[in-house]
């Protein structure tokens, strides 16, 4: 098998042979057809997150080089151990990576994305970016018939990221919209979702023109730019004194100060992006404006089989996705560091 693979951080990707993995147990063995290009894989690639103040968190030790990355996986079920009941060969099926011990607490209430020892696909296990990859378990190949093939390997990471973030801001009055922070690949797919779950169109805040006219096209209800100064002003008066609630999916001091500012009293603020700083606020601020501020970390396989439903009954708009060649890993990576991309790069073996 050929994979692009990490050899060293920070540096571009390179082309490994090396044998083609026979799966034991209840292991599955796909051919990969598609792998999304995400921007966790940047960090990774790096080898650091950005925590602020010029402090970074040093992610080197999380995994054996020469490592594969990509985590949005789609193919085809080519082999399986003798123990994996229900694997059918032959089968197309797109992958959920986010896997724990399956033994801890965590695991066991079905927040496998939550464990402390996980065994991720891209993260810590060999990932997509190459032609084969071991799964497992058959319980995370999940069907994704009627969705176009490179699209449906993009839902299971930015796709799960909008979802599981979307679910997380409760319910949304009729007369309110939510405020999706960040309009790229993720933000985009949390657009398609908003509008699907809640029943006003939402509101999108990006700083690149472009992104913004492509989420007035995509359905959202106005658009502001940070860049503005009037911008946020603008926001509250549109609101009626702010949004209920916003997700924030660049994850930059900016854009959570703008998130932030932009909910009204009682508000909450999810944050997924994970670009990087520091937050600064006033602590008394939180109670005074009774605001809350969590994360969101991809999703259960519970929430992936739950977003599945609403993709495959064609209720999500999909996404601009462009293909690549696997060769094109690491160039996909520069210009995902650059944010030159518009929706979302899938490599193709």
């Amino acid at each position: 098998m050929k994979s692009q693979a990490i050899v060293e951080y920070g540096q571009p990707l390179q082309e490994v042979d090396s044998e083609t993995p026979v799966p034991v147990g209840t292991e599955v063995l796909v051919k990969i057809a598609h792998c999304g290009v995400c921007h966790s894989d940047v960090h990774l690639h790096d080898g650091h997150f950005d925590m602020g103040g010029g402090n970074q968190l040093d992610v080197r030790g999380g995994r054996k080089l020469p490592f594969t990355l990509g985590h949005e996986i789609e193919g085809e079920v080519i082999a399986a151990g003798p123990d994996a009941e229900g694997a059918e060969i032959g089968s197309k099926r797109v992958v959920y990576p986010w896997i724990g011990c399956g033994e801890c607490p965590t695991c066991k209430r079905g927040e496998e994305q939550l464990c402390n020892k996980p065994r991720q696909l891209g993260i810590q296990l060999a990932g997509g970016y190459a032609t084969h990859v071991i799964v497992p378990h058959p319980r995370y190949l999940l069907d994704y018939t009627g969705v176009p093939a490179g699209l449906a390997a993009t839902y299971m990471c930015s796709g799960l990221t909008a979802f599981s973030a979307m679910k997380k801001l409760g319910d949304i009055s009729l007369e309110e919209r939510v405020l999706v922070v960040g309009l790229g690949g993720v933000g985009m797919m949390g657009l398609q979702f908003a509008r699907a779950m809640f029943d006003n169109a939402p509101i999108g805040a990006d700083v690149d023109e472009g992104k913004l006219q492509a989420a007035k096209g995509a359905g959202a209800h106005e658009v502001y730019n940070p860049k503005d100064a009037g911008a946020i002003k603008q926001l509250l008066a549109d609101t009626n004194g702010g949004v209920p609630a916003a997700v924030d999916f660049v994850g930059s001091e900016a854009s959570l100060k703008f998130a932030s500012s932009a909910v009204r009293k009682g508000g909450k603020v999810i944050v997924v992006g994970l670009f990087g700083g520091a937050l600064n606020m006033p602590i008394p601020m939180f109670p005074m404006r009774a605001i809350s501020i969590g994360g969101s970390y991809v999703g259960s396989l519970s929430e992936t089989e739950e977003m599945m439903e609403l993709v495959r009954a064609g209720k999500i708009d999909p996404i601009p996705v462009t293909e690549r060649p696997l060769s094109a890993a690491s160039q996909s990576l520069t210009d995902l560091r650059e944010g030159t991309i518009m929706g979302r790069v899938v490599l193709k073996p």
